[in-house]
């Protein structure tokens, strides 16, 4: 039922969509917005990642205390 579900028409009018609501000014500011937003989200998704402690392997006792 919903295979094929975006064809190239169908993004064209979603374009053209956004072009009427928000007008031609508006979208390259909104592009470098977004663009600057994932990159925020992709720096500090990879800094948590890196913070994340790596699990020490354990050693094993020997008896002598």
């Amino acid at each position: 039922m919903l295979r094929n579900a975006f064809e190239p028409w169908h993004l064209l009018l979603i374009v053209a969509v956004l072009v009427l609501l928000f007008g031609s000014q508006k979208l390259p500011d909104m592009a470098r917005g977004l663009g600057r937003s994932m990159r925020i989200l992709k720096s500090e998704a990879k800094a948590l990642k890196d913070d994340a402690p790596a699990e020490a392997p354990r050693q094993k006792s020997t008896g002598a205390h």
